[in-house]
């Protein structure tokens, strides 16, 4: 029986994407197509696993009450279990301008929540974080959370035994990684990790390295995502997966694809090489399909078939 998964989401968003022949600055544009989803890292996640059907997956977290109707539709189209707070306001929405195949974000500050929206949300997160449960931190913070509140989760449900993964940027995942008790998995990119380290890690093995440093101090998986060249996947062994490049309809959500397959095969009991596989395949899936959303499983099961795998070290005895 899979294991429940529950997606933390304290601010999420509603994603408009524009779409563009060209884009200069200081002229008038035409869109040619505009769309608009329910996203977020945390909810594009959460929607990625439903299209798997990897289980019985929770959303957790706030979203503002007059525009709550584009995620409850979201939500009931793909059965996900809604435990979201309502409180009063809009959700922010975060602007997409893609063109040539490439994508310029302009992410928009979020709905500040009350006190006390903010601790019923806690409780049900606690709540929900039971034994063998996979927890999902996911996302910035709004205005007014302080940045230590992943740490201070993780420290207290830890001890739950349920497996947390942690993805987040900036004074976020400093604080985590700052602290003692720390997720079982993180998925940085090159430029967070560099962030964090608070220097460049221009060569593979300065990657290597930085994740190693977290690996000692107990993470178990540390996955650094490369963009078009890949994936570091840094758990027992050390692996480097890609796929031929797949022209995309658009690259939003791509790396909380990514996340989705490490969670999929974390509560299938995957190991590395096939977590390394079914995430890779997620990511490059995602490419093709605007919104939150994935193709059918054999799509992406023939993409993972695909994926090369470089073992850059072997787990040691």
């Amino acid at each position: 029986m899979n294991p429940d998964i529950v997606i933390v989401t304290l601010n999420p968003a509603i994603d408009q994407t524009i779409f563009l022949d060209a884009l200069t600055p200081g002229h008038v544009h035409r869109a040619k197509k505009v769309t608009l989803n329910a996203g977020g890292k945390g909810v594009n996640v959460a929607s990625c696993l439903a299209d798997w059907k990897a289980g019985s997956i929770t959303l957790a977290g706030v979203i503002g009450d007059d525009n709550r109707s584009i995620f409850e539709g979201l939500c009931g189209e793909k059965h996900l279990d809604d435990l979201m707070i309502r409180i009063p306001g809009e959700t922010r929405t975060n602007i997409k301008l893609v063109h040539d195949d490439e994508t310029t974000d302009i992410n928009l500050p979020g709905l500040p929540i009350p006190a006390e929206a903010l601790s019923a949300s806690l409780a049900i997160i606690k709540d929900c974080a039971k034994d063998n449960a996979i927890l999902l931190l996911a996302g910035s913070l709004p205005p007014g959370v302080a940045p230590t509140i992943y740490a201070e989760l993780i420290a207290q449900l830890r001890p739950t035994g349920a497996r947390i993964v942690l993805d987040t940027s900036g004074a976020p995942l400093a604080a985590v990684l700052g602290g003692d008790a720390m997720p079982a998995c993180i998925k940085p990119n090159r430029a967070e990790l560099e962030e964090f380290c608070g220097h460049a890690l221009p060569m593979q093995a300065d990657l290597i390295g930085a994740a190693q440093s977290l690996r000692a101090r107990g993470i178990e998986l540390v996955v650094i995502s490369l963009g078009a060249d890949g994936a570091l996947f840094v758990g027992e062994q050390t692996l480097h997966a890609s796929l031929p490049a797949i022209r995309a309809a658009s690259t939003v959500g791509a790396g909380d694809a990514m996340v989705a397959g490490i969670i999929a095969s974390l509560a299938a009991n995957a190991a590395l090489e096939s977590t390394a596989r079914l995430a890779t395949a997620f990511a490059a899936a995602k490419l093709g399909q605007a919104g939150p959303n994935l193709p059918a499983r054999d799509i992406i099961n023939s993409l993972a078939v695909q994926v090369k795998i470089k073992i850059l070290e072997e787990a040691k005895p």
